[in-house]
């Protein structure tokens, strides 16, 4: 399958982003993988994705993931993670709270995500056996989720 770059729209004004990480499990919930994402406020569509831990590092990958064309020029939201504050420029972030509102977009993604696939739902007897097929799973639902959205 293309990149998940392939399936992106550029909104017409500066884009606004909303980042936000969600907590799921490989095997067993000792073993947390945090799935972290960018999504364009004005397209809804998801620009950039992790899978890791909860740390700085993984942050920064998630950031350097985000095409150029979202990245310079656009202003990001997100929680008060001390992570993104450390990774995101400044003149570009806000960290804000849930009840702001701003980051309700992808709040309302990460609902979606474990309405749909059963294996990201924290209570679950279905769940990924693997890394790689949790990160297959989490690819493949976001390609088909952004070409709806760019039909639009």
């Amino acid at each position: 399958m293309p990149a998940l770059v392939k399936t992106l729209v550029l909104p017409r004004e500066p884009p606004t982003l909303e980042l936000d990480e969600l907590w799921s499990f490989v095997l067993k919930k000792a073993n947390k993988r945090w799935i972290w994402i960018a999504l364009c406020r004005q397209t809804r569509q998801v620009v950039a994705f992790v899978i890791g831990d909860r740390s700085q590092h993984t942050c920064q990958k998630v950031w350097e993931k985000i095409p150029e064309a979202f990245r310079t020029g656009g202003h990001c939201f997100s929680d008060f993670w001390q992570a993104y504050q450390s990774v995101i420029p400044p003149a570009q972030h806000m960290a804000v709270r849930k009840e702001s509102g701003e980051t309700a977009h992808v709040e309302r993604w990460n609902n979606t995500l474990r309405q749909r696939l059963a294996r990201f739902v924290r209570k679950t007897l279905s769940f990924s056996k693997s890394d790689v097929m949790h990160e297959i799973c989490l690819f493949l639902f976001l390609h088909r989720y952004n070409n709806e959205l760019a039909l639009f």
